[in-house]
């Protein structure tokens, strides 16, 4: 009886794989009946549960299931000769059961409506557009600059520690769900992670766990990089799982916020972005424009490398290409490179107005 019920569960397995290829051509049902409709629940149900604890509970969580994993295995692997097909059974169903519960309560929102078509905004674009944006937003990045009292060599200092970067991350959500109501944010649960070292090893500036709703920020970044990634993680809790779709609405967020270092650093951020994909499209171009661009800026950009740059190991190239795989498999075709496809958005919906 035990092992049919292992069987059930393993069964299930490609009914879970057929169900999500047919949810890739319903994205409105998704989007109605689950991003907009149950998840929404689900999710402020848990930052209520999990948001006032002032540490990571998420991060407690995946300890105690590796300890347990590394338990299991260790006191079963003897099954692989002595009883392969009890072993197998027992991964198969757990690793079943594991997927059917990761779709439930967060898995479903990599099928909803692309964000383009919510914001009635294409996601195509030529360069001509491209480098019309990224000289706005260096004019603009350029003024912020010098407006939080910077000389334009000097590399800006984050005026606040990570937690009221935390707090003060909230204001831009306020000011943007009153033009767009999907992205009204309640309950914050933004948390430093306990696992930072290992995030900055693996290549990561923060994570979203599903399992307890809490947003996770690396806090060995620099303090220019936290509101955005913060506001990224936000996007996530708010359903938008695609990790294009969350960088832009970070950037939103950002430079709507009523805080001028906030601002600063979304500018910064998108930036970035648009000057990368002129590099690619047209490195000519890039080398006459990077100029224009204040040295302290250029400065930040360099130090955020550097730092990557020092943790880099063969650990994080397996983790890089295991989540590639994860977001492919996941209804995100780019995989890691859909990051990237932030700057059609940032284009087109900057295009007729003002930053």
């Amino acid at each position: 009886m035990k092992n049919k019920g292992k069987l059930l569960l393993i069964s299930l397995i490609p009914v879970q794989l057929i169900v999500l290829q047919i949810l890739k051509y319903f994205p409105e049902f998704v989007e109605v009946y689950y991003s907009t409709g149950i998840f929404p629940l689900i999710s402020e149900a848990l930052r209520f549960t999990f948001g006032w604890i002032p540490f990571s509970v998420g991060d407690i969580f995946y300890l105690i299931f590796m300890i347990l994993i590394v338990r299991w295995l260790f006191k079963n692997l003897i099954k692989v000769r002595r009883d392969p097909k009890s072993f197998f059974l027992d991964v198969f169903s757990s690793l079943s059961l594991i997927y059917l519960f990761f779709n439930l309560i967060w898995g479903f929102n990599y099928y909803r409506i692309p964000l383009h078509e919510s914001l009635l905004i294409k996601k195509t674009y030529n360069l001509e557009q491209l480098i019309n944006t990224t000289e706005r937003l260096i004019k603009k990045s350029n003024e912020v600059h010098l407006a939080l009292g910077f000389q334009d060599s000097a590399k800006v200092e984050a005026p606040y520690n990570n937690q009221q970067l935390f707090d003060k991350s909230i204001n831009g959500y306020q000011k943007i769900q009153k033009k767009h109501p999907n992205l009204d944010y309640q309950k914050s649960s933004i948390k430093k992670s306990s696992w930072s070292l290992l995030l900055t090893y693996m290549g990561y500036s923060g994570y979203y766990n599903p399992l307890t709703g809490e947003a996770q920020v690396n806090d060995l970044i620099k303090h220019y990089g936290f509101p955005v990634v913060s506001c990224h993680e936000q996007a996530h809790q708010l359903g938008y799982a695609a990790e294009n779709e969350a960088n832009f609405i970070a950037v939103l967020a950002t430079i709507n916020n009523d805080d001028l270092f906030i601002n600063y650093t979304g500018y910064i951020f998108a930036l970035r972005y648009c000057l990368n994909e002129i590099a690619r499209r047209d490195l000519d171009r890039y080398k006459k424009m990077l100029p224009t661009v204040h040295p302290g800026i250029l400065k930040s950009y360099q130090e955020m490398q550097d730092f990557w740059k020092s943790y880099e190991n063969p650990f994080e190239t397996i983790s890089k290409t295991v989540w590639d795989r994860f977001l492919k498999v996941n209804n995100q075709t780019n995989g890691i490179k859909s990051y990237n496809y932030m700057v059609g958005l940032i284009v087109n919906y900057y295009e007729e107005q003002p930053f």
